[in-house]
């Protein structure tokens, strides 16, 4: 008995190519059900009247569709185009680049190796029972190193490499915050006071933040911080600020500061 293909559920989005174009809907292929056909009828690509399809698709081109209907006995899914936001559409190529990338890496392990299918399939199977897709662990094995696949069982020389190709192709998840400092002197030397506050707190690298400081205008000054969590960005913003501002202070100097 042959068996039943994998179906997505109504409401999913999903990612397609269009195969042909007819007058009343678009024919598709889902990339991530193994080439299984989809229908986007003419009524569901736009909100307005459709008098020429092409004018909003093209053969060959990729789409983000909402699953509307599924008959999971004749194996038919139906589709929409326009019921699709800018914010899913946005979410959900992101989601299919990241799982590109980590495909790529683990495709670049396999050839450094000369694993065989099966290993390949093996090892990659026992870092998803971890993690919830294989792009998340390649960002924690990036950020933490191999102590992050510890409790996997995997061989040593595939961590290794697996680490290795990570850190060529991935970069590291990063947050950003940022603030308004004011600062103003009326001592002959203000300006060389500022300029020592400011680059004093660009040397903050708590937790290995990087914090930069850009001038907006007269007496005030952008501050940005990056880092791999906000836990870490603000405690680094935190120490940049106290630093600037104990100098300024200690030199007579104006200083305030308020978050963006």
């Amino acid at each position: 008995m042959e068996e039943a293909q994998n179906l997505p559920e109504e409401g999913e989005l999903v990612y397609a190519t269009v195969t042909e174009i007819t007058p009343y809907g678009v024919y598709v292929t889902l990339d991530e059900y193994d080439g299984l056909k989809g229908f986007l009828h003419v009524s569901e690509i736009s909100t307005g009247w459709v008098r020429n399809i092409c004018r909003y698709v093209q053969e060959n081109q990729k789409l983000v569709l909402k699953v509307i209907r599924v008959n999971k006995v004749r194996q038919e899914v139906d589709l929409s185009l326009r019921q699709v936001t800018d914010e899913e559409r946005r979410s959900k190529i992101l989601q299919i680049k990241r799982f590109e990338k980590a495909k790529n890496v683990f495709n670049a392990v396999k050839m450094r190796l000369n694993l065989t299918q099966e290993e390949a399939a093996k090892y990659e199977d026992a870092i998803l029972e971890e993690y919830d897709d294989l792009y998340e662990a390649l960002e924690s094995l990036v950020t933490k190193g191999v102590k992050a696949f510890e409790d996997l069982n995997l061989p040593t020389e595939y961590l290794a490499t697996l680490e290795q190709v990570a850190r060529e192709k991935i970069t590291p998840p990063t947050v950003n915050i940022k603030g308004v400092i004011e600062a103003r002197s009326l001592s002959p030397n203000g300006i060389d006071v500022i300029k020592e506050a400011l680059d004093a707190a660009e040397k903050i690298k708590s937790g290995g933040a990087d914090v930069k400081i850009t001038y907006i205008a007269a007496s005030k000054y952008m501050i940005t911080v990056t880092a791999e969590n906000y836990k870490v960005a603000e405690k680094a913003l935190e120490a940049a600020i106290n630093r600037a501002k104990s100098i300024l202070q200690k030199n007579n100097a104006f200083f305030s500061f308020k978050r963006s």
